[in-house]
């Protein structure tokens, strides 16, 4: 049984995520805190944490940075917080996604389903070198981008952003987290940067630029790869 850790101070809202949650089969522990938080995700190990960030004893960004000093487990974050210096912040400190309130709990539960897959699937271990979708295959080390039967062109700044995103299947990367490992401190408000380097990148890799498979916009927050 898939367990979810609920960390969340409104009760109804509680309520609400408990039974729709149970009654799709999934186990629930719910949190009305951050130290209650920490405390349970310690002892019953779940699989993923819906967490909300405006915690009365501490800011929920600071319950991500506590689970990321020894867990990997799905942070899905949901907030009123609206933001984008919000959500950076939380996805910075490493939550997986971020849903914004109010949410439909078909929404909730499909993400929750995406992280719970990605979580099932092989990771990208260390070493690997071939990222292969089924429209295009990346060679991590010989840096090489193959589309159908031809090799692909990209620039080494293509190449960078390429690599960060696939390196990191399924996850939720910020904006600012991208333009700091690709172009540095000084550029790091550059998001027209992304945006440019991005559309390069779907024009040479997806069948559909416009509709892209593979190389997600998550407008205001950053981008991820689905492989």
């Amino acid at each position: 049984m898939t367990r979810v850790l609920v960390v969340e101070d409104d009760p109804q809202l509680v309520r609400a995520l408990v039974i729709n949650l149970q009654a799709r089969r999934y186990g629930v522990d719910a949190a009305p805190d951050g130290t209650t938080a920490l405390r349970l995700a310690a002892a019953r190990q779940p699989d993923v944490v819906l967490l909300d960030l405006g915690l009365p004893d501490m800011d929920g960004v600071d319950v991500i940075k506590g689970l990321r000093g020894w867990t990997r487990v799905p942070i899905l974050v949901l907030s009123a917080r609206q933001g984008s210096d919000e959500k950076v912040a939380a996805l910075d400190a490493g939550a997986d996604d971020y849903i914004t309130k109010p949410f439909s709990m078909n929404e909730l539960l499909a993400r929750l389903r995406a992280a719970v897959r990605r979580t099932e699937e092989a990771p990208l271990e260390p070493g690997t070198t071939l990222v292969e979708t089924a429209g295009f295959t990346i060679d991590l080390l010989a840096k090489k981008a193959v589309r159908g039967d031809r090799d692909v062109r990209l620039t080494p700044t293509e190449w960078h952003l390429l690599e960060i995103l696939v390196t990191n299947p399924g996850r939720l990367i910020s904006q600012k987290h991208l333009l700091l490992e690709v172009w540095g401190v000084s550029e790091s408000n550059k998001t027209n940067y992304l945006r440019v380097y991005m559309a390069q990148l779907r024009r040479k890799l997806e069948t559909d630029p416009a509709h892209p498979r593979y190389l997600i916009t998550e407008p205001g927050m950053g981008y991820r790869f689905e492989g």
